[in-house]
């Protein structure tokens, strides 16, 4: 999951169980250098993570309706993202704000996750910083 701030940092939320075996060591090596400086949390369950935070939950799925390009982001909105194979729980997509998707022309099924939040996260910040 990203999160999104108001000076357009984004720290990373972990919801246990996650759909990877999470560790310390494990983000280290995938992520390189960038571990260090990473804003990252980690939350025991749904609930924790509910408790803890505020604003809008924006889910991105392969299911939602609304293209990421038609959806106005806010300040303080968190930008959801669920396992490739199965995405979140329904009770999950409930609980959120909007359910967005990115379009795949020519009939491509999903890109990689990391791909999409990176996509997402850089639609939010230049709305953000245009506005």
């Amino acid at each position: 999951m990203i999160r999104l701030a108001a000076c357009f940092d984004a720290g990373i939320d972990v919801i246990e169980p996650c759909g990877f075996p999470f560790s310390v060591k494990a983000l280290r090596r995938s992520a390189m250098d960038y571990a260090d400086i990473a804003d990252i949390t980690r939350h025991t369950s749904w609930a924790a993570f509910k408790a803890s935070r505020t604003g809008r939950l924006i889910l991105m799925s392969t299911k939602a309706a609304t293209p990421l390009w038609d959806f106005s982001f806010e300040t303080g909105d968190t930008i959801m993202m669920g396992r490739e194979s199965a995405g979140v729980p329904s009770s999950v997509a409930k609980a959120c704000y909007a359910r967005l998707l990115i379009p795949m022309p020519g009939g491509g099924r999903s890109l990689n996750v990391a791909v999409s939040a990176g996509i997402a996260l850089g639609e939010a910040t230049r709305q953000l910083r245009a506005g």
